[in-house]
């Protein structure tokens, strides 16, 4: 299992964000959630075994989450791109 939390102080240049990385190996799920977590959230999967978390009230994306990503460790960089996300890092198994 790797966990690694990333803080506005390590990263000179992002604008007060946090980011929370959480893979369970065993599971094989990535999940990365971006900023505080909101009182009340929804889950959309937008593609098979690719799933989207949102702020129920602002509707802003707070995670995306990712079945198998080994095998398909690109559809990472797509769906933040898709989705004009920025991440400091690459992730790499």
């Amino acid at each position: 299992m790797l966990f690694h939390h990333i803080s506005k102080k390590q990263l000179n240049k992002m604008e007060n964000n946090t980011y929370e990385v959480y893979y369970d190996e065993e599971g094989d799920f990535l999940e990365i959630t971006f900023g505080l977590p909101p009182e009340n959230e929804y889950t959309d999967e937008i593609e098979s075994g690719v799933f989207i978390t949102k702020d129920a009230n602002t509707n802003e994306i707070k995670g995306v989450g990712i079945l198998s990503f080994k095998k398909r460790t690109d559809i990472l960089k797509k769906t933040l791109q898709r989705f004009n996300l920025r991440f400091p890092l690459s992730i790499s198994l």
